[in-house]
């Protein structure tokens, strides 16, 4: 696997971009909170033949970079869509994204209309302003903050999350992806996250709260992926698609919110019929 590229974003950020292989059109895929662009691997390798895939870690994420005045703002998520989007050629007008990077995709796109074509989105954080209450976002954040950060070795990381949910869903290849490339060694041979704790909460106390009443305005095909989860971005989904101009909706009854990460194959197939299919 090669190195990264580094791309400048905004705020100083400095993103990193994942040559994922494959032949035929470029497909950009973003990551949810807290997890990393390599987590899309096994995805893209089911989809080989069919795209050039690339994945973005997010500011604050992975093996990109924050800037030292960095707020973790959604609306900087967006920037480090489009400032990936810059730098490769032939651009890509294909995007997938789960939570966090569906909800980054379709701002990209209002904040530059015409960035995509089709998207094909896995539960979106675009929450309807007053759904989700303060108490709810801290909750979040404090959950997030009690994250065990350092482990033993990725070994020992591997093992507990794969011996409890909600990691414990993920496909193998997929936790081990997370556990390889989303933490880094330390001096002392203990590894520890390399999207921290602290991160993970500030992103969730700077939820999206505008582009819902503007999805109108995207332009691009989308398809908005769910499941039967009873948490917000479940909950919302349909209304989502419905609100968008060339929305359409597509359910995984047997999954959860970490669907992306539960079967590849099965996600892959959907996104190539959104994305490829007439």
């Amino acid at each position: 696997m090669s190195d990264p590229v580094l791309v400048a974003s905004s705020k100083g950020a400095q993103v990193a971009l994942h040559d994922l292989g494959g032949d035929g059109p470029p497909v950009l895929f973003t990551h949810a909170n807290g997890f990393c662009g390599l987590t899309w691997q096994p995805v893209a390798d089911a989809l080989a033949s069919r795209a050039r895939c690339w994945a973005m870690d997010f500011r604050g994420h992975g093996d990109s970079i924050s800037g030292p005045d960095e707020d973790y703002h959604w609306s900087g998520m967006a920037d480090d869509v489009l400032a990936v989007v810059d730098v490769l050629r032939p651009a890509p007008r294909l995007a997938a994204g789960h939570s966090l990077g569906g909800a980054a995709i379709l701002k990209a796109e209002l904040a530059r209309p015409g960035t995509f074509d089709r998207a094909w989105v896995y539960e979106p954080v675009v929450i309807p302003p007053g759904v989700i209450p303060p108490g709810g976002v801290n909750e979040l954040a404090t959950t997030a903050r009690k994250r065990q950060a350092t482990f033993a070795s990725r070994q020992a990381a591997y093992d507990r999350y794969a011996a409890r949910p909600p990691l414990s869903l993920l496909d193998p290849r997929v936790l081990r992806a997370y556990v390889d490339e989303g933490f880094r060694e330390l001096p002392d041979r203990t590894v520890t996250m390399k999207c921290s704790p602290e991160v993970e909460a500030a992103v969730f106390e700077n939820p999206e709260t505008d582009a819902f009443n503007r999805l109108g305005e995207v332009a691009a095909t989308v398809t908005v992926a769910t499941s039967p989860d009873t948490d917000p971005p479940a909950m919302v989904a349909p209304y989502v698609a419905e609100r968008l101009a060339a929305g359409s909706l597509v359910r995984f009854d047997d999954l959860t919110h970490f669907g992306p990460l539960q079967e590849p194959e099965r996600i892959a197939a959907s996104i190539a019929a959104a994305l490829f299919d007439d």
